[in-house]
């Protein structure tokens, strides 16, 4: 039998956002989500209130209203043990900072797995919550997200955490 899956949207900060829950926790965080993707068709549909979706949608707008730096929602991650690892260190990168791939890979023990990194940096599926948006080019440059760069500077602007010069 297979697990019962919850899923709300709703427009935050002008980002459509879907949140895709199990009763464990928190599963997957969708920006602009299309009809096609088949995990939230087959979900049953609740208003973003919903206990089943652990108050998810108030911290999303705490968080885009600047006064949430931290989430306390209970996860449901699914992945490899080494995404599970990077996942893990990510949360440890602190509201309105930013690091490199390189560190991040430093921080992992293994500087040259760089771009295995990246790779699972860009399959986080709790974008946000596990933020992969604090992740740049060792440059300092905005590279590669996800949800697109345009949400990533919005992400990193929000928190404070872009570099004016970055821009020039």
């Amino acid at each position: 039998m297979s697990e019962i899956k919850y899923y709300s949207e709703e427009i935050i900060s002008e980002i459509n956002i879907a949140v895709l829950a199990s009763s464990k926790g928190v599963k997957k965080i969708f920006f602009n989500p299309t009809k096609e993707i088949t995990e939230l068709s087959i979900a049953t549909k609740l208003r973003s209130d919903d206990p089943y979706l652990f108050g998810i949608f108030d911290q999303l707008k705490e968080y885009f209203a600047g006064t949430r730096k931290e989430f306390d929602v209970p996860l449901d991650i699914e992945g490899t043990d080494f995404q599970k690892r990077v996942w893990n260190e990510l949360r440890k990168i602190p509201y309105g900072k930013t690091i490199s791939y390189k560190i991040l890979s430093e921080k992992l023990g293994d500087v040259k797995a760089i771009r295995a990194v990246g790779k699972a940096n860009g399959q986080n599926p709790i974008a946000i919550i596990i933020p992969c948006h604090r992740v740049i080019g060792a440059n300092g440059s905005l590279v590669g997200y996800a949800g697109g760069l345009a949400i990533k500077e919005k992400l990193l602007h929000l928190e404070g955490a872009l570099n004016p010069e970055l821009f020039d």
